[in-house]
């Protein structure tokens, strides 16, 4: 494969072992991203879990999640230099809601984990 850089695509994609990646949207606020890459992480360690498992909703759902979270990151679906501000802004913003919904946050935690105990015990 071609390297990437100084070429017009250089702004748009990687290459890593040979293959052409597309890179994250540059416009994703800091928030934004950091909740995706959130989402991604979650779902990619349940993608790799859901093996060991006996649940067979786990593995679709964790699917689900990195699909989810690699098209808010812009990484997947429609390149993200094709859509217009308010399109990019749309696609991250149906991508964390959806996310949001199959992930809610538990009061005083996170997304699927459980609330610190406030006492310190374990």
């Amino acid at each position: 494969m071609t390297d990437l850089r100084n070429t017009p695509d250089d702004d748009r994609f990687f290459l890593h072992s040979g293959r052409r990646w597309r890179k994250t949207d540059p416009s994703l606020p800091e928030d934004v991203k950091a909740r995706l890459m959130s989402h991604l992480g979650r779902g990619r360690s349940g993608v790799r879990n859901s093996a060991k498992g006996d649940d067979g909703a786990a593995l679709p759902r964790a699917r689900r999640t990195v699909q989810l979270a690699k098209e808010g990151l812009g990484e997947r679906g429609t390149p993200w230099w094709e859509q217009s501000a308010a399109e990019r802004t749309a696609r991250w913003t149906a991508a964390l809601q959806e996310l949001d919904r199959l992930h809610p946050k538990k009061p005083g935690g996170s997304a699927d984990r459980p609330a610190a105990d406030p006492s310190g015990d374990a």
